[in-house]
C-alpha cells in the first residue's frame, strides 16, 4: 500500500476526527487565555492521550498546538497580552486596530493568515521530511552526537539574553537525564534507592512541573489586582476588497519567513513573527502605519507566526531535534507510543508523515471555521476572573500526573519541579533547554560513548559533518553574546561622540 494512501487513510477514523474536533475545541480556548501557553496545554493533555492509540492521540496533541496559535491572537488583540508567545508580533498592531474600533477586522484577518501560514508551512513537513530524513540516515553516532548538541544549543542561543543561564539550563537538564540506568551498561545510577526511578525522572511529571504548575504559581504570585478591560466594540468583521488587496504581500513575506525560521530548531513562531512583521515594513509603501494599526504588520506576523508550525514538526521528526518547546513535549509522547524521532522514523513508518499533515491541516480548516463563527464567545472568556482557571489547571495538573503510571511518586517529582520552574522563572532560566536536555542527554550520552569506543575522540574530529555541526553549535551560543556587546560598544561610541 502506498504511503500516502495509509497515512491519508487513517484520517477516515471517526475516533480521529472527534479528537481533532476535541484539540479544536480545548486549543482555542486555550490559547485565548493569557499565560497559559500552547507548551503547558500540550503538556497537560498528553498525560491524558497515553493510553490511547497513536495516531487519535496524536490527532488531540497536534490539533492542541495548531488551534492554540489561533487562539492567542484573540488577548493579543483585544488586551493587548500575547496568549502565547507566538503572539507577541500580533499586539504590535493588533491592539492599535482594536482601540480604532477595528477589532473584529482584526480578529478575521489574523485568523485568515494563520491558517494561510499553517497550511503553506505544511508543505515542507509533506515534501522535505522524508528526502531529510533519508539523508539523515547516513549519520553515525559522531553525526548524531553532533546533532543531538546542535538541538541543544539551538534553543540555548535563543533562550535569552543570558547565555550563561541558558548553559546552566541545558546543563541541568542533560544532568537530569543521568537519572535511572546506563545506557550502555544498565546499571542503576542517581536513583537514591527510589525503585520508580530506575527508568529515569518521569518526563511527563517533569514538565508538567515546569510548565504547569510553575506557570500557575508565578501567575498567582504576579497578579495584578486590576487587569486590562477587553476591548468590547468590535466594529465589522469581513475586511472589503481594499483591505484584502493590502493582505497580499504580507502574507506571501510571512509564509517565507516562517518556513524558513521555523526549520530552525527552537527558533519558534515569536521570532518568526517579529522578523516577518521587520521584514513587512520595509517592504510597505506605508511604513509609518507600522505598530499603529497597519493591517499589513499584522497579517505578516501572524502569518509567519503560524507557518512555522509545519517546518518545526519536520525537524522534530526527521532528525529528532525540537522545533520548538511544545515539540520537546511530543517527543516525550511518541517514545511512550514506541516511536523514536530520528532519521529512522520515516523508513519505518513513512506513512506517519501524511497522517500528521493530515491531522494538521484539518485542525487548520476546522479551527479557523470555529475561529470565524465563534470568536465573539471566545472574546467573552477574557472577563472570567483567572483564579477560576488557576483551580481547573491544578487539578487537571494533578489527576493527569498521577494517571499515567499511577504513581504518588511521578506527584512529588510534578510537585518539585513545578517549584524548580518557579524559581527559574523569578531568576530568568529558560525552561526549554531544561526539557530538551532531559530528553536528548541519554541520545547524546550513548551516542557519545559509542562513538569514542569506535575510535576515540578522533572518530568525532575526523568526521567533516559531525565538525562542521559542532562548529555551528559553537557559534550558536558564542556568536549572540558577542554581538550584542558589538552593538553596546558602538552605542557607546556614538553617544560619546554626540557629547
Amino acid at each position: 500500500m502506498s504511503p500516502v494512501f495509509e497515512g491519508f487513510a487513517q484520517l477516515a477514523d471517526p475516533t480521529v476526527l472527534l479528537c481533532i474536533l476535541i484539540g479544536a475545541l480545548a486549543g482555542i480556548l486555550i490559547g485565548a487565555f493569557p499565560g497559559i501557553t500552547a507548551t503547558m496545554a500540550v503538556a497537560l493533555a498528553s498525560t491524558f492521550t497515553l493510553t490511547m492509540d497513536p495516531v487519535p492521540g496524536l490527532a488531540v496533541l497536534l490539533t492542541i498546538y495548531v488551534a492554540a496559535n489561533f487562539g492567542d491572537r484573540v488577548p493579543a488583540i483585544l488586551v493587548n497580552t500575547p496568549g502565547t508567545p507566538a503572539s507577541i508580533a500580533t499586539t504590535f498592531d493588533g491592539y492599535p486596530m482594536a482601540k480604532q474600533g477595528k477589532a473584529g477586522i482584526a480578529l478575521t484577518t489574523s485568523a485568515f493568515g494563520s491558517a494561510i501560514g499553517t497550511l503553506a508551512g505544511l508543505l515542507v513537513l509533506i515534501f522535505a521530511a522524508i528526502p531529510l530524513a533519508n539523508v539523515a540516515l547516513r549519520f553515525g553516532p559522531a553525526e548524531i552526537f553532533a546533532l543531538v548538541i546542535f538541538g541543544l544549543t539551538m534553543m540555548i542561543g535563543v533562550s535569552g539574553n543570558n547565555v550563561l543561564k541558558g548553559l546552566a539550563a541545558g546543563a541541568f537538564g542533560l544532568a537530569l537525564s543521568a537519572v535511572g540506568r546506563d545506557p550502555i551498561l544498565g546499571t542503576e545510577r542517581m536513583t537514591f534507592g527510589v525503585l520508580e526511578l530506575s527508568d529515569g525522572l518521569p518526563f511527563i511529571a517533569v514538565i508538567i512541573g515546569l510548565f504547569g504548575i510553575a506557570d500557575v504559581l508565578d501567575q498567582m504570585l504576579t497578579r495584578k489586582k486590576e487587569g486590562m478591560e477587553p476591548i468590547k466594540n468590535l466594529g465589522r468583521w469581513m475586511p472589503n476588497r481594499e483591505e484584502r488587496r493590502q493582505i497580499v504581500k504580507p502574507v506571501a513575506i510571512g509564509t517565507g519567513v516562517g518556513a524558513v525560521v521555523g526549520a530552525v530548531p527552537a527558533a519558534g513562531g515569536d521570532i518568526a513573527g517579529i522578523t516577518s512583521w521587520s521584514a513587512a515594513r520595509g517592504a510597505s509603501k506605508h511604513p509609518e502605519e507600522f505598530g499603529k494599526g497597519s493591517l499589513e504588520g499584522l497579517t505578516a506576523g501572524d502569518t509567519a507566526s503560524n507557518a512555522t508550525l509545519g517546518p518545526s514538526v519536520t525537524t522534530t521528526l526527521a532528525l529528532g531535534v525540537p522545533g520548538d518547546s511544545v515539540m520537546a513535549v511530543l517527543i516525550g509522547s511518541l517514545v511512550v507510543w514506541g516511536f523514536q524521532p530520528g532519521p529512522g522514523l520515516f523508513s519505518s513508518r513513512p506513512d506517519l508523515v501524511y497522517t500528521i499533515a493530515g491531522i494538521m491541516a484539518i485542525a487548520t480548516i476546522l479551527t479557523l471555521v470555529l475561529s470565524l463563527v465563534r470568536m465573539k464567545g471566545v472574546a467573552k472568556l477574557l472577563e472570567l476572573p483567572p483564579h477560576f482557571l488557576w483551580t481547573v489547571v491544578i487539578v487537571f495538573c494533578l489527576v493527569g500526573t498521577f494517571a499515567v503510571n499511577n504513581s504518588t511518586v511521578d506527584v512529588v517529582v510534578m510537585v518539585v519541579f513545578g517549584l524548580v520552574g518557579l524559581f527559574m522563572r523569578r531568576f530568568g532560566f529558560p525552561a526549554g533547554p531544561v526539557v530538551l536536555g532531559l530528553i536528548l542527554g541519554e541520545l547524546a550520552e550513548s551516542n557519545l560513548r559509542r562513538s569514542l569506543e569506535i575510535g576515540g575522540a578522533g572518530n568525532i574530529l575526523s568526521s567533516p559533518i559531525a565538525m562542521v555541526i559542532l562548529v555551528i553549535s559553537a557559534l550558536a551560543v558564542t556568536l549572540p553574546p558577542v554581538l550584542r556587546a558589538v552593538r553596546r560598544r558602538r552605542l557607546g561610541r556614538r553617544e560619546a561622540l554626540l557629547r
